[in-house]
C-alpha cells in the first residue's frame, strides 16, 4: 500500500514544480518585457521641434497623408570618426536629406532627395541652446543643420518646399552601419566597377551582399563611379533604400523575438526623432502604418536642380520643375512624368560603353548619362537632377 501512496505524491510534486516553473517564466517574461520597453525608450533621443518652431509653419495635411524629413548626419564625433570619408570637424552637416511623403491611406510613399549643395534662403533659427542663428541668402541647404540643428533643418525645408514636416528622423554614419548589419546586410547590383579611395569602396561589376560598413561606403561614394557629382551619389542612396526595404521585408525579421529585440535595440540607439516619435510606442506605430510599403510602392526622385549662376560648384532648384514636385506631394499625387523622364540613370547601373578616350588605369566605372560638361559637385545647367528609382 505504501508503494501505491508514493505515486500520487510524486505526481503532485511534479505538477507543483511545473506550475511554479510556468509562473516563474511568466513573471520573468513580463519582467523582461518591461526591461526591454524601458531600455528601448531610454535609447531614443528626441528634439521638441514643434516647440522650437511655434505656429508660423505650413499647415498639416488633413487627408491622412504626412511628411517625414530624414537626415543622414556626417558628424565625425565618437564612433563616426573613421567611417567612409567626409567631414572631420566637430560640427555636423546633413550629408543626406530626404523628404518622405506617405499618402493618405499609407499604401505608398514618395521620396524627394534634396542635394546638400543646393543654395537656399536659410531663415532665422533658434538653436538647441536658445541662441538665435541669423538667416542667410544663398546658403547651402545642409548648412541649416550645422548652424541651428534639427529645428533649423526642418524650418529651412518647410520654407523650401511649402510643406509641413510632420516628423523628423536623423541617423549618423555609425547608426546607419549598425542598422544595416542588424537586418542582415543589403544586396546591390552594379553594371560597372566602383573604386573609391575616399569611401574605401572597391567593387567589381556584379551583385554584392554588403555589410554595414560596405553599405555606408556605397552610399558615401562619389568619385569612384559616374561623373563624381553629389547627384550621382544620391542615386546610389536611392538604390540602397530600395535594397534595405527588400531585405527587411523578406527576411522575416519581425517574427523572431530575438531578432526583433536586436533590431529594436539597434534602431533606437541609432536615431534622433522629433518628440512625437520619441517613444517605442510611437515608433512601433509608425512601422505598423508603413509595413505595407515595399520597393514597388515607393517612388523616388531628386529635386530638379541646375548649376547656380553664382557658383559652378553649387546648384539651385530648377523651375518650374521643382515647384511641380512639391505641388504633387501637397496634392498627394504622383510625380509629374516630365520630371521623372528627364532624370538620368544610376551611374552604378549604367550600360557599359566602350570609351577610347578612357584614361589608362581608370577605375572601370562607366559614367551615367549626362549632358554637357560635368563639374565635381554639380550638374551642368542642361542636366536635370539625378534619376528616379521605380
Amino acid at each position: 500500500m505504501a508503494e501505491h501512496k508514493r505515486v500520487p505524491s510524486r505526481r503532485r510534486r511534479v505538477l507543483w514544480t511545473a506550475a511554479c516553473a510556468f509562473v516563474a517564466l511568466v513573471v520573468l517574461g513580463a519582467g523582461a518585457a518591461v526591461y526591454a520597453y524601458v531600455r528601448l525608450n531610454g535609447n531614443i533621443k528626441s528634439v521638441d521641434i514643434d516647440n522650437r518652431l511655434g505656429d508660423a509653419r505650413p499647415p498639416a495635411a488633413t487627408d491622412g497623408s504626412f511628411n517625414l524629413l530624414v537626415l543622414g548626419s556626417d558628424s565625425r564625433n565618437g564612433e563616426n570618426g573613421d567611417l567612409a570619408g567626409g567631414n572631420t570637424g566637430d560640427t555636423a552637416r546633413s550629408d543626406t536629406a530626404m523628404v518622405v511623403h506617405v499618402n493618405q491611406d499609407h499604401s505608398r510613399a514618395q521620396i524627394v532627395s534634396i542635394p546638400r549643395d543646393t543654395l537656399v534662403t536659410r531663415p532665422d533659427c533658434t538653436d538647441a541652446s536658445g541662441k538665435t542663428v541669423p538667416g542667410a541668402k544663398r546658403a547651402m541647404y545642409n548648412s541649416a543643420f550645422e548652424s541651428g540643428g534639427a529645428a533649423c533643418a526642418v524650418k529651412t525645408t518647410e520654407q523650401l518646399t511649402g510643406l509641413r514636416m510632420d516628423h523628423y528622423l536623423q541617423i549618423d554614419f555609425a547608426g546607419f552601419a549598425r542598422v544595416v548589419d542588424a537586418i542582415g546586410g543589403a544586396t546591390v547590383t552594379t553594371t560597372v566597377a566602383i573604386h573609391d579611395k575616399d569611401s574605401g569602396l572597391d567593387l567589381p561589376a556584379g551583385q554584392h551582399h554588403l555589410d554595414g560598413q560596405q553599405a555606408l561606403a556605397f552610399v558615401r561614394t562619389r568619385h569612384g563611379v559616374g561623373d563624381g557629382s553629389d547627384l550621382g551619389r544620391i542615386e546610389l542612396q536611392k538604390q540602397m533604400v530600395k535594397s534595405l526595404l527588400q531585405q527587411a521585408g523578406g527576411a522575416g525579421l519581425l517574427t523572431d523575438p530575438v531578432e526583433l529585440w536586436s533590431i529594436g535595440d539597434t534602431m533606437t540607439k541609432s536615431v534622433t526623432t522629433d518628440s512625437a516619435l520619441g517613444s517605442v510606442n510611437a515608433l512601433v506605430g509608425l512601422v505598423q502604418e508603413l509595413r505595407g510599403i515595399g520597393p514597388d510602392q515607393l517612388s523616388m526622385v531628386t529635386l530638379p536642380v541646375e548649376t547656380a549662376p553664382s557658383d559652378p560648384n553649387r546648384v539651385v532648384a530648377q523651375q518650374p520643375q521643382a515647384d511641380q514636385v512639391w505641388a504633387a506631394l501637397k496634392a498627394d499625387q504622383a510625380f509629374p512624368q516630365t520630371v521623372v523622364s528627364a532624370q538620368p540613370e544610376n551611374p552604378a547601373q549604367a550600360a557599359p560603353t566602350a570609351s577610347p578616350a578612357a584614361a589608362p588605369g581608370a577605375s572601370g566605372a562607366t559614367s551615367g548619362k549626362t549632358a554637357g560638361k560635368p563639374t565635381p559637385r554639380a550638374t551642368p545647367k542642361a542636366t536635370p537632377s539625378a534619376g528616379t528609382v521605380r
